[in-house]
């Protein structure tokens, strides 16, 4: 409860200011009266990928005139009761990730029984029509690894190894699948804890050095990805590193040419979307996708063809 109550204070005030700092530049705000929605997800702390998400979803707050609590715990568990916090703050919506649907099914039902609107982003494509949600926005994790394992086809690789941050995590066990079902060599999965960046680095250049053959190294998230380059140069080895996800230091490792290329989904455009479709929903009585649909926000690739477009986005923390 403190955690919600701590975010609401902090992302929720502040009037023009705050409107402008959010956004990144002047907006107007919306004359409806005041909403106040809880966004909970499975973001680690520290990954810029979840800022870029928040800062998105404080943007559309400021516009809509809403309060946004935003609370985060990767722990399944623990990101359930954040969702039983809301419900008890009797939020006017939620936007909620189901990175493990099956810990957040019951909560989420609460939600939904208790009249309030629910919408997902990121994570939980395959499920969030059976739990009641009103709308989804992200992009689909198992078609966007089956497009990265045809692009690593034109590379000349035989040999891939896709490197899992968190065991159990939908999204990113759909991506690697994704990249194994395309692909035309060996993909090999390798789990590590990305939570501790030092063992991420021993664990990648440990398995390098163990099979030379690995030629590719395919990571799902940026600072994996900038870590895996550190490995590879560690382990002596001349496999190339592509990715899943950007952040402003992995737009300029694609620009020097260490990350052959990622996969952008728009997190700043999950966040902005979810929240306003909170607003649309109770203003407007809008189902963004009709109801039945998800709004797809990637995938993308991001390579030297085009990262020039990208970078002043990644240098404000928008991309």
């Amino acid at each position: 409860m403190t955690a919600l109550v701590l975010a609401g204070c902090s992302s929720g005030t502040g009037g023009k200011k705050a409107e402008e700092s959010a956004a990144g530049a002047s907006v107007g705000r919306a004359g409806t009266p005041r909403m106040t929605v809880a966004m909970v997800t499975h973001a680690p702390s520290g990954d810029t990928f979840w800022d870029t998400v928040r800062k998105g979803a404080e943007a559309a707050a400021a516009k809509d005139n809403i309060k946004l609590i935003y609370a985060n715990d990767e722990n399944a568990g623990d990101q359930a009761n954040l969702v039983q916090n809301a419900i008890d703050q009797k939020v006017d919506g939620i936007a909620v990730t189901l990175a493990k649907p099956d810990a957040l099914k019951a909560t989420v039902g609460k939600a939904v029984k208790a009249g309030i609107p629910v919408v997902g982003l990121n994570a939980g494509l395959a499920v969030w029509r059976q739990q009641g949600l009103l709308s989804f926005f992200g992009q689909d994790e198992a078609l966007s690894g089956q497009a990265l394992g045809t692009r690593i086809n034109g590379t000349g690789a035989r040999h891939t190894l896709c490197v899992i941050q968190s065991q159990g995590d939908i999204n990113l066990e759909q991506r690697c699948a994704g990249v194994k079902k395309t692909f035309d060599g060996t993909t090999d999965i390798l789990y590590v804890n990305g939570t501790d960046m030092p063992s991420v680095q021993s664990t990648i250049t440990a398995k390098l050095r163990q099979d030379t053959s690995i030629d590719e190294v395919v990571t799902l998230g940026a600072p994996i990805a900038l870590t895996a380059v550190q490995a590879v140069s560690e382990s002596g080895s001349g496999a190339e590193v592509a990715t899943f996800d950007l952040n402003s230091q992995l737009v300029a490792a694609i620009k020097k040419g260490t990350i052959q290329f990622a996969v952008d989904q728009q997190p700043y455009l999950q966040g902005y979307l979810a929240v306003d479709a909170l607003w649309l929903h109770q203003n407007n009585g809008n189902y963004s996708g009709g109801g039945e649909a998800p709004v797809l926000t990637g995938p993308a690739f991001v390579d030297k063809s085009n990262v020039e477009t990208v970078a002043a986005f990644a240098a404000q923390g928008t991309r």
